[in-house]
């Protein structure tokens, strides 16, 4: 018997960025957390010392490697789709897959951005938001991708909220719309150790020197919006990543 909870990114720095406090939080209390990135961040606009696609995406893997030590996470895995191109993947063979690794992982909580694309509004992130959230429902329906394994049905969805947007060499983010948010999670001592963790991926810093401003002002807590859950209460009343949640 215990608590599991699954991430499921795009790239290679999702993970600490947008959801490493809760990541943390949930290592601090013995919660399995699991981490499935999509892309190795290969087609990234900050690209480090790399002098090519394939050297970015080995410099971004062990980036993640050494960011998910940090993290504390139990199973971590970078895939191999295209990054900047998820949009032209086949829908329903990416959302078997993410059924097979939810029903193979069997975590009770799963988060994943929300459909406004995050904090720089990556299509992206669009993506792995509606394929992870048909993953979501569908994992537990035994009739649909039988060959993925055993359905075995998660019992939250959260997306993350971002108290703010910023697109590279775009205005764009001025008048977007984006997902609101239901619970706040005071990260407190787990800030910097967040912060360290994205510091990690070295090849990125100069999105960390783009948004500094913006880290100061708001790192302080993770916001994430209830989308889903097999025990539906008032918004309000969810308090908690894993409240009402039941072991298995």
């Amino acid at each position: 018997m215990s608590y599991r909870m699954m991430c499921l990114t795009a790239h290679p720095d999702d993970e600490s960025g947008a959801f490493g406090g809760a990541l943390l939080m949930a290592h601090e209390k013995s919660i399995e957390t699991s981490v499935v990135c999509l892309t190795d961040g290969a087609a990234g606009s900050f690209r480090g010392s790399a002098k090519s696609a394939e050297e970015l995406a080995a410099l971004r893997r062990d980036e993640f490697c050494a960011a998910g030590k940090l993290l504390g996470l139990t199973h971590a895995e970078v895939l191999d789709y295209p990054d900047g191109k998820l949009d032209q993947q086949n829908f329903s063979e990416l959302a078997s897959l993410l059924v097979g690794k939810i029903r193979h992982y069997r975590p009770q909580v799963v988060l994943t951005f929300g459909g406004d694309g995050g904090v720089n509004l990556h299509r992206d992130h669009t993506i792995i938001s509606l394929a992870a959230t048909a993953a979501f429902h569908w994992a537990g329906r035994a009739q649909l991708f039988p060959e993925a394994g055993a359905a075995y049905a998660p019992q939250k969805l959260y997306y993350a909220n971002t108290p703010f947007v910023s697109v590279y060499n775009s205005d764009e983010g001025a008048t977007a719309a984006i997902v609101p948010y239901s619970l706040s999670l005071e990260l407190g001592k787990w800030k910097e150790r967040k912060i360290d963790a994205f510091k990690l991926h070295t090849t990125q810093h100069g999105v960390l020197e783009r948004v500094r401003d913006f880290i100061d002002k708001h790192m302080d807590n993770e916001r994430y919006l209830l989308a889903a859950a097999r025990n539906p209460r008032p918004l309000a009343e969810d308090d908690a990543l894993f409240a009402g949640v039941v072991e298995d």
